[in-house]
C-alpha cells in the first residue's frame, strides 16, 4: 500500500471499479451491439441527461485535474478563460451544428465533410488528422496525468499505473461500445462533481475562503534559502518563482507568454470550436440522442457545468501553491527534478498534493475514484471515437467490403495499437510548456485544428463553398501548422537557467497568434478557390447547410420523398433480405424537430426481436447498408 493511502481509501477505489464494471456489463447486456449504429451511437436512444453528462465528463479528464489545476498553480485564474469559452461553443453545437449533422445522416465527422463536399480527400484527411491528434494531445496526456496521480498517492511506477489504467478502461470500452460508455459517464460525472466539490470547500476553508486565496497566492513563493541549505540545489533569477503581478485576471495584456487576450478571442477560438462542434469524442455523444430536443437540452446541460472547473478545479490548484510553494514553485531544474521528476517545473503535482494533505481517511480513496473516473471517462471516450473514425472513415476507404464483423474487430484492435504509440509518447509531454500540460494539448491543437474549424464553419454557413476550395483550404493549413509545430518541437523551452536560443519567431509570437492565422489563411484560400471554380452540387449543401436545413422545414414534401429515396436505395442494394421495420412518414418527425424521434429520420436499425437475423450478412439493417454505401 502506497503512502497517504489507508485501507479505508483503497476499499473505496475498490468498490468504485466492481460498480462501474457492473454497470458497464448491464449496458453491455441491455444494448444492441452487434450494429454499427448501435455499438458506435448507441441506437440513438439517450436522453438529454445522460448525454449532458458525458459531455461534461469526456471533456473534464485527469488532464483537467492535473493540467488545468497545474496551470492554476503556475499563472493564476487565466486558463479559466478556457471554460467560460466553451459554454457558448457548446450551444452553437446543440443549436446550429447538431441539426445539420442529424439532417444529413452521419455516423463521424470525416464522413460529414465527405456527404458535404464531395469525395473522399478531406474525409481521409480529417479521420487521419484527428487520430493523430487523439493520439498526442488526448491519451498520451491522459495515461501521464492519471498515471501521475496514482504516483503521487500510491507510490507506483509510473508507466505501471498506466498499464492497470489502460486494462480496465479498454475492457470496458471493447465490450459495451458507446452505450457502455455513456453510461458509466453519468456516474462518473456525479463522483466527479461531489468529490471535488468536496475538496475544494475543505481547502477553502483551510486558506480562509476566496479572500485568503486572493491575497495569500500573490505571496505564495518558495523558501530559497532553505531550499538550497536542504540540498544541493542552485537557485538562478531567470528562474520564475514569484506570481505574477495579473495572476489574478483571466484575460493578459497582448504580449502576455500564457494568454494574450488578443490571441485567445482571434486564435484559441477557432481551436475550441473543432473541439466543441467537430469533434468526434463530443460530438458522437450528442448523436447518441433520441431526438434534437434532448440534443439541445444536453448542450445546455453540460455548459452549465462548463461553470464549475473555474472553481473546483483552477482554485483548488492555486491553493495547492499557497499550501506547497516549497514543492510546486519549486526553484530550478535540479530541484524540480528531485520533486516531481520533471525539469520543466512540478505544477503538474499540484492537485494530487492538495488531495493527499486536505482529505481525511476515506475520502482520500474517493478523489482517488474521481480521478480514476475522470481517466477513464476520457479514455473510453477516446477509444470509442478514434475507432470509429478509423474504422469507418479509413479501413472501410481500402476494403469497402468489409464485414460488419470484420470492422468491429477492427475497431477494437485499432485500440491496442494507439496505446502502444501513447506511451511511447509520454516522455516528451512531461517537459513541453514549462511542465503545463494543459497548455501543451492547446498549443498542439493551436497548430492543427484551425484549418478544420474555416472548413466546418464554412460547410454548414457558406453553401457556394466547395469541395476543391475546402481542399486547398485545409491543406494550405495544415501544411503551415505543421511546419510551426515540427519547429515548436525542435526548439523546445529550454531550461530556466540557460539562455534561451530560440529564434524570435518561436520564442516571440505567441502560438495563439498563429493559430488565429492558419483560420483566417485556410478559409480566404477556401473562398478564393471555391469562386474560381464551380459550385457543389444542390444535392451536396440540400442537408449539409444551416440554409438547407431550414429550407426543409419549410418543405416538408420534399423531406417525405428523400426519406422514400434514401429507404429504397438502402433496401435495393440490401444483401440479407431481412425484414426492416417501417419508416412512418410523420411530418414532424421527419423534420428531426423537438420531440422528433431521430431513428425515424433514416431507415431504422432495430430488428424485429421474433425475427432472427443472418449472422454473417455483411449488414444487417437499411441504416447499416445507407451507412456503408456512404462510406
Amino acid at each position: 500500500m502506497g503512502p497517504g493511502m489507508e485501507t479505508a481509501d483503497i476499499v473505496v477505489v475498490a468498490l468504485y471499479f466492481v460498480v462501474v464494471l457492473l454497470i458497464g456489463f448491464f449496458a453491455m447486456w441491455k444494448a444492441n451491439r452487434s450494429t454499427v449504429s448501435g455499438y458506435f451511437l448507441a441506437g440513438r436512444s439517450m436522453t438529454w441527461i445522460v448525454i449532458g453528462a458525458s459531455l461534461f465528463v469526456s471533456n473534464i479528464g485527469s488532464e483537467h485535474f492535473i493540467g488545468l489545476a497545474g496551470s492554476g498553480a503556475a499563472s493564476g485564474f487565466a486558463v479559466g478563460a478556457w471554460e467560460f469559452n466553451a459554454l457558448l461553443l457548446l450551444q452553437l453545437l446543440g443549436w446550429v451544428f447538431i441539426p445539420v449533422y442529424i439532417h444529413s445522416g452521419v455516423y463521424t465527422m470525416p464522413e460529414y465533410l465527405s456527404k458535404r463536399y464531395g469525395g473522399n480527400r478531406l474525409k481521409v484527411y480529417f479521420a487521419f488528422l484527428s487520430v493523430l491528434l487523439y493520439i498526442f494531445t488526448k491519451l498520451s496526456v491522459d495515461l501521464y496525468a492519471g498515471a501521475l496521480f496514482i504516483q503521487e498517492s500510491l507510490g507506483w511506477n509510473l508507466y505501471l499505473s498506466i498499464v492497470l489504467l489502460i486494462s480496465m478502461t479498454a475492457l470496458l470500452t471493447v465490450t459495451g461500445g458507446l452505450v457502455a460508455v455513456l453510461y458509466t459517464d453519468a456516474l462518473q460525472a456525479v463522483l466527479m462533481i461531489g468529490g471535488a466539490l468536496t475538496l475544494t470547500i475543505m481547502s477553502l476553508i483551510k486558506v480562509g475562503g476566496l479572500e485568503g486565496v486572493r491575497t495569500k497566492y500573490m505571496q505564495a513563493v518558495p523558501n530559497v534559502a532553505a531550499i538550497t541549505a536542504a540540498g544541493n540545489f542552485t537557485y538562478f533569477n531567470s528562474c520564475r518563482i514569484h506570481p505574477k503581478p495579473d495572476s489574478l485576471r483571466i484575460l493578459r495584456g497582448p504580449l502576455d507568454e500564457d494568454i494574450p487576450w488578443p490571441g485567445f478571442l482571434l486564435g484559441q477560438t477557432p481551436a475550441s470550436i473543432w473541439y466543441w462542434c467537430a469533434d468526434q469524442v463530443i460530438v458522437q455523444r450528442v448523436l447518441a440522442a433520441k431526438n434534437i430536443a434532448h440534443a439541445k437540452g444536453s448542450t445546455l446541460m453540460a455548459g452549465f457545468l462548463k461553470i464549475l472547473p473555474m472553481f473546483v478545479i483552477v482554485i483548488p490548484g492555486m491553493i495547492s501553491r499557497i499550501m506547497f510553494a516549497d514543492e510546486i514553485a519549486c526553484i530550478g531544474p535540479e530541484h524540480c527534478m528531485a520533486v516531481c521528476g520533471s525539469q520543466a517545473g512540478c505544477s503538474n503535482i499540484a492537485y494530487p498534493r492538495l488531495v493527499m494533505a486536505v482529505m481525511p481517511v476515506g475520502l482520500r480513496g474517493l478523489m482517488m475514484a474521481v480521478m480514476i473516473a475522470a481517466l477513464m471517462s476520457d479514455l473510453d471516450s477516446i477509444f470509442n471515437s478514434a475507432s470509429t473514425i478509423f474504422t469507418l472513415d479509413i479501413y472501410q476507404t481500402v476494403r469497402r467490403k468489409a464485414s460488419q464483423r470484420e470492422l468491429l474487430i477492427v475497431g477494437r484492435l485499432f485500440v491496442v495499437f494507439m496505446v502502444g504509440i501513447s506511451i511511447a509518447w509520454v516522455p516528451v509531454i512531461i517537459e513541453m510548456q514549462g511542465g503545463q500540460t494543459y497548455l501543451y494539448i492547446q498549443e498542439v491543437a493551436g497548430y492543427l485544428t484551425p484549418p478544420i474549424a474555416a472548413l466546418f464553419l464554412l460547410g454548414v454557413f457558406w453553401k457556394r463553398c466547395n469541395e476543391k476550395g475546402a481542399f486547398w483550404g485545409g491543406m494550405t493549413g495544415f501544411v503551415l501548422g505543421t511546419l510551426r509545430l515540427i519547429l515548436a518541437f525542435i526548439y523546445r523551452t529550454g531550461r530556466c537557467d540557460q539562455p534561451d536560443t530560440r529564434p524570435l519567431f518561436i520564442s516571440h509570437v505567441h502560438y495563439m497568434y498563429v493559430a488565429g492565422s492558419l483560420f483566417w489563411i485556410s478559409g480566404f484560400v477556401a473562398v478564393v478557390v471555391s469562386l474560381c471554380t464551380s459550385p457543389p452540387d444542390e444535392e451536396q449543401v440540400r442537408t449539409t447547410t444551416i440554409w438547407g436545413v431550414r429550407n426543409l422545414e419549410k418543405h416538408p414534401v420534399k423531406e417525405r420523398d428523400e426519406i422514400y429515396r434514401l429507404t429504397q436505395k438502402s433496401q435495393c442494394h440490401s444483401s440479407s433480405g431481412g425484414p426492416y421495420k417501417e419508416v412512418h412518414l410523420d411530418v414532424t418527425k421527419q423534420l428531426g424537430q423537438d420531440g422528433a424521434d431521430l431513428k425515424l429520420l433514416v431507415p431504422s436499425n432495430d430488428y424485429d426481436p421474433a425475427t432472427p437475423s443472418t449472422e454473417g450478412s455483411p449488414v444487417n439493417s437499411p441504416a447499416d447498408h445507407f451507412a456503408m454505401e456512404r462510406l
